[in-house]
């Protein structure tokens, strides 16, 4: 199976037609996509109650990429909140259950910050995850290029496999030890995510700039890139069943279309979306 679908559902206006303030998007955006990434999550462990009206507001079979709480990964400045790290990561994981119940849980997705490099303090960082996290699947990015390095490409693939970690492979500027290139190798043999954030290197850079979210991730994908993408996951769908794609280039609202056009190219046909709604005019 390859599913595609978008990083959040909320800014895509091209989904949504004229009548957007009084459509639940959510609804209206699983009509497109079979997959989504939660982003809330990073920002603030979500309610039972909002994770409970997104599962309900999502056709059988619907998949949601849950983004780990910031606290868990690292970006979280100044004070936590929770006396512990594992009180931490049981709060956030008693906010999985809903999907795990309607099976709408695909992954849950660690990315580690562009300081967290490779370390043997984060090593043993990262075996304390998956051993908190258990059963449940989790895919692991990485930011900072030490990973894959020469040195230690083979060990960090080596290690995601050990420890059943889903590699998620990216797509992204190469701006030096901020960005990690594309490895086109999952880690096992039944679980790949692919993240596109787009390729505006200039963008990339503005870590000074405050408004550097708005322009971080502006790019559009062209129809060679698509191509090129479309051939590389024909690839790894020969050597892992499930192959799970988001695209992130949100900046200028280029990920919706570029995801339908990766749909188009790889003639994927999905049957369990959600219901279309039409505009009237």
């Amino acid at each position: 199976m390859i599913n595609i679908g978008l990083t959040g559902w909320g800014d895509h206006d091209s989904l949504y037609g004229t009548r957007t303030a009084s459509r639940n998007k959510l609804v209206e955006y699983a009509s497109y996509f079979p997959i989504v990434e939660l982003d809330a999550s990073f920002y603030a462990i979500q309610p039972i109650k909002n994770v409970e009206k997104w599962v309900a507001d999502t056709p059988a079979g619907f998949q949601f990429i849950v983004k780990a709480y910031q606290g868990m990964t690292g970006h979280q400045r100044g004070e936590s909140s929770f006396a512990t790290i594992e009180d931490m990561f049981s709060l956030f994981k008693a906010s999985l259950e809903p999907y795990q119940k309607a099976n709408k849980l695909g992954m849950v997705l660690f990315q580690f910050p562009p300081w967290f490099d490779c370390t043997k303090a984060n090593v043993l960082y990262l075996r304390k995850c998956k051993e908190i996290m258990g059963d449940i699947p989790c895919a692991l990015e990485f930011r900072h290029q030490s990973w894959f390095e020469a040195k230690f490409r083979d060990k960090t693939l080596t290690f995601m496999q050990k420890e059943k970690w889903i590699h998620s492979i990216c797509d992204e500027p190469q701006a030096g030890k901020g960005s990690i290139p594309i490895v086109l190798e999952p880690s096992n043999k039944n679980n790949v995510l692919i993240r596109f954030h787009g390729r505006n290197f200039h963008g990339w850079q503005q870590k000074n700039n405050p408004n550097w979210r708005e322009v971080r991730y502006l790019y559009r994908y062209n129809q060679k890139e698509l191509e090129d993408w479309a051939d590389r996951i024909n690839y790894l769908h020969t050597v892992c069943s499930n192959i799970n794609i988001l695209f992130n280039n949100n900046s200028g609202g280029d990920a919706a279309d570029n995801a339908k056009h990766l749909i188009d190219l790889l003639k994927i046909e999905y049957s369990n979306l959600a219901s279309r709604q039409l505009d009237l005019f």
